[in-house]
This record gives structure tokens, sequence and C-alpha cells, in this order.
């Protein structure tokens, strides 16, 4: 056995050092690693010298990249404004063509400086892309005499510097170069003005833009994208008042609704066709609310404002396209955040075509019995963010309808049945669902409790109310015998005790006598019959054996 460390003398530990020492020597000879030297090891840097060069970067990057980025910024502004000015004197082409020549001189000096000027060299050829642009936007515009009068060929040309100017940016992978020019894009959209030329170059920008995101995984440009497309078309929508045009709504055709549900189809797919090593991170959902808020929400102006729409087959459309983007999301990837967005806002749409096809009170009947579709999807969607917010629009609209309704009839007793209809469901695929609580059933069931008796208050005749609660009470005790539910049991206790409570309170002052006699001496057969089938079951039940009190 080997010595204990406090037995070893200095010499012992000395020698122990040196063999070792010895050892890895022979072990960097045997793998030809180099040796160091203790004179070799580099001391720590000192604190100062770290803070030092991050001062000194700091200094650099400020002057290097700020600086030659706000130079550019400024000159390249600073030519556009030229070009803008009218030139009445000279000919219409000729700004232009200084412009292009300025342009190509940009062009090399980027390219030259291409190794010794490395940031300048890449913001120079920004700031020479942009100025392409507006050398020739200068072209048909700025001038009351334009060199190009003809919208198509001045429409082609633009649309072709912003093709090219997007190649670059695809060749140099810079996102900042895409979204400058896809805004570029966006811009010649709304100076085409015409619907046909506006609707299917957005459409094309918005699939740009989903291509740069899924190829170089650009979560910001796809933000940027989805803002400018529907920025767009809603501009588009309200007249086009930037360009001189009076703001008005609803005088768009019909025909770009269904545009404004394919982009929001083109933007989910860049959610959907993303990579698979990408997660359903902060990024992704941030993209995915946008999208859908942005694509609903301009489709939910656009036609309500609209003149002489069919609003539920358009709503219905929306609903539909919402929904298949849940269930697809669900399907691809169980998401959800994506599946909970794209289906709230799916029965939201679905909401709204309900509201507009029916009359009041009846889109009541129409939204409350919804809600059992809503409650089986989220099943499937295993989604409890479905199941809360069901629950709160459902009450919402019982409000809404106590609130606008002149009477409380049996649309009343539809919200009761749905409550009790929803709970079934819930407590049916309990396990699909993975609740850890009762807490959504039992809020179903107490919304029952409360709705099903208010309602038959307000729909039965006076003199039978409460018998009409006696039955209701009756079917709740026949529920928890087939269903074995104790629930149930509580609900028939529940609602008898407050028929007893109206009997004595109410039909004791009010009622006919006649009717007095017939609703007390059904209550109390009723009450003497449920004392003995109690009876009966407390004699079925085996005594426990008697404990000391202090135990029990």
């Amino acid at each position: 056995m080997g010595e204990s460390p406090e037995s070893l003398s200095n010499e012992q530990i000395l020698q122990q050092l040196r063999a070792l020492e010895n050892r890895i020597t022979r072990i960097e000879a045997r793998l030809e690693l180099p040796q160091t030297s203790p004179e070799e090891i580099a001391e720590p840097e000192p604190v100062q010298s770290i803070a030092a060069e991050d001062d000194e970067e700091l200094e650099l990057r400020v002057g290097q990249n700020w600086f030659a980025n706000a130079g550019i910024v400024g000159l390249a502004l600073g030519i556009a404004f030229l070009l803008t000015l009218p030139y009445d004197g000279l000919p219409s082409f000729l700004p232009s063509l200084f412009g292009y020549a300025l342009v190509g001189g940009i062009f090399f000096l980027s390219h030259y400086w291409k190794e010794s000027f490395q940031q300048i060299s890449r913001y120079l050829l920004g700031g020479g892309l942009l100025l392409l642009y507006f050398a020739t936007l200068r072209l048909s515009h700025f001038t009351t005499a334009p060199a190009i009068t003809t919208p198509g060929i001045e429409l082609t040309l633009l649309l072709a510097v912003v093709v090219y100017n997007l190649s670059v940016a695809f060749k140099r992978q810079s996102i900042y170069l895409t979204a400058s020019h896809l805004a570029l894009g966006y811009f010649t959209a709304l100076i085409g003005g015409q619907t046909f030329f506006v609707l299917s170059v957005i459409t094309l920008l918005s699939a740009t833009a989903v291509y740069f995101t899924l190829k170089f995984r650009w979560n910001a440009l796809l933000a940027i994208g989805i803002i400018l497309t529907f920025l767009t078309h809603f501009i588009w929508t309200a007249n086009n008042p930037f360009f001189g045009n009076t703001l008005q709504f609803g005088v768009s055709p019909q025909i770009h609704l269904a545009f404004i549900l394919l982009y929001t189809i083109i933007f989910a797919g860049a959610e959907i066709f993303r990579s698979r090593d990408i997660p359903e991170n902060f990024p992704v959902i941030f993209n995915t609310v946008l999208t859908a808020l942005f694509g609903y929400g301009l489709f939910a102006l656009s036609t309500f404002v609209a003149q002489d729409i069919n609003i539920p087959a358009w709503q219905v459309a929306a609903s539909v396209v919402f929904l298949v983007l849940s269930v697809v999301f669900w399907v691809r990837e169980h998401s959800v955040y994506a599946t909970f967005v794209y289906a709230i806002l799916g029965y939201t749409a679905l909401s709204a075509a309900i509201v507009a096809q029916f009359p009041q009170p009846d889109f009541f009947v129409w939204l409350c019995w919804q809600s059992i579709i809503v409650v089986s999807t989220a099943v499937w969607f295993r989604s409890r963010f479905i199941i809360v917010a069901n629950f709160i629009i459902y009450l919402f609209v019982f409000i809404a309808y106590l609130s606008t309704a002149a009477t409380v009839g049996s649309v009343g007793v539809s919200f009761g049945i749905v409550a009790l209809l929803s709970a079934r469901v819930l407590n049916w695929q309990r396990d699909r669902l993975e609740l850890r609580t009762d807490l959504m059933r039992n809020a179903y069931l107490a919304s029952a409790l409360l709705f099903l008796p208010y309602a038959l208050y307000n729909s039965v005749p006076p003199h039978f109310v409460s018998v009409s609660w006696l039955i209701l009470a009756s079917f709740y005790y026949m529920a928890s015998r087939l269903l074995k539910s104790r629930k149930y049991r509580w609900m028939a206790l529940l609602t008898t005790l407050l028929t007893i409570l109206y009997v004595f309170v109410v039909d004791l002052t009010t009622v006919d006598p006649v009717v007095r006699i017939v609703s007390f001496l059904v209550v109390g057969s009723v009450l003497l019959t449920i004392s003995m089938i109690y009876s009966r079951k407390k004699q079925r039940i085996p005594s426990k054996p008697r404990t000391n009190e202090s135990t029990q």
C-alpha cells in the first residue's frame, strides 16, 4: 500500500513530481506534440489591457463602420434629391442619364475597393443599387415632361431594377439589401395602382420574402415581408392616398379579399416548411402571430367596409383557410401556438359569418352551438388554450344575449344544453387533453346549473316553473345513474333545493290556489321519493366498524 500524503517528505514529493514530468515528456514525444517550456506559458492578460482593447475595438467600429454607413446614406440621399429636381431647361432624360453615370462610377469604386476597403465597398454597392432605382424612377416622375409616358414601360423598367437588385442581394446574402429592395418592390406596386398589377406584384414579393427566409433562415426578413405586404395592400384598398387620391375604403374589387387569404397561406408556408431543426421558438411564434393577426385583421376590415358583398360567404371562406392551417400545423409538428392562433381566428371568422347571416337573437343560438365544434376540435388538438378561450367566449356570448334580448326564452335553454354537452366531451376525452383537474368541466357544469333554471324561469308559464325545475333535477339524477357521476347527483340536489326555495317563497304567495296545491303535492311527493331512495342506498352500504371518535 502507498504511503499517505502526510507521511511523505518534501524530497519524496519532489521525486514523484519529477517522475510525473518525465512521463509526460515521453508521452508528448511519442505523440509528436510540441513541448512547452515554463517560460512559454503566457501570463493572464491584465484586465486593463482587455478594457483598452474593447475601447479601441468600439472606436474602430464607430469610425470604420458607422461613419461609412452614415456617409454612404447621406451621399445616396443627396444624389436622390438631386435627381428629383425638375430641371425644366434640360432634356427630360438627362437627369436619369446623369444618375446612371453616377451608378456606374459607384459600382466601379465598390469593385475597386473590394479588398482594401471592404466595409465601404459593401455600403457603396447598396447605395448604388438604391440610386439605380431612383434614376429609373426619374424617367417618368418628378417633372412635367417625363422621358417615358407609357405606364407599362415605366413599371416594367422599375420591376426589372427590383429583380436585378434582389439578385445581387441573393448573391451577397445580405438581409439589408433584400429588405430594402423588397420595400422598393412594394412601392412599385403602389405606383402601378391597377388591381391586377398590384395584387400580382404583392403576391410575388410575398413569395420572394418566404423563399429568402427559407433559404437563409432570416426570420427578421419574414417579419418585414409580412408587415410590408399587408401594409401595402391596406394602402391600396384605401385608394392609394399617398399618391394624391382621396382616402376611401370599400371601392376595391371583391377579388382582393381572396388575395389577402393567399398572402396568409404564403407566409404560413414559411413556418410550415421551415427546417425541422428549427423549433417553435419566439421568432417563429412572433411571425405566426403577425401573419394571423395582420391577415385576418385586414380581411375583416375589408369585408365589413365593402359594399354589396356576401359577408357570410367570405367569412366562411376565411374560417376554412384558418382552420385548415391549424390542422396542418397540428398534423405536421403538433404545434401548440400556431395551432391555437389559427384555430381561434378560424372560429372567430365562423362567428362573424353567423352574426352576419342570422338576425338577432337567432344568431346567439348558433353561436352557443358553435361552442361544441370548438370543444371537439380542441380535444383533437390537445389544446387547453382553446378550451379556456372558448369558455370565456361562451360566457361573453351569454352575457351579450342577456343584455340585448328583450326577453330570455328558449335560447337560454340552448346555452345550458351546450354547457352540459361540452362537459361530457371534456370528460369523455380527459386523458387526451391531459387535464390534471376538472376545472373546465366543473365550469361548464356550473354554467348549466345556473343557466338552465334561469332560462326555464323566463320561458315557461309562471305556474309551471317549479315543475320544470323538478323535471330538470330528475334529468340530472338519471344522468348520474347512467354516467355513474356524483357531480350530476349534486346538480340534482342543488336544483331540487332551488325548487323548494321557489315553492315556499314564490308559489306560496303569487300563484293560483289550485296551482299552489298541486305544486306542494308534487314537490312533497318528489322529496319523499328522493329521501326513500337515499335511505335504501344507505342500507345497501355496509357499515364501517366504529372506531374511537378521536381517530375519526
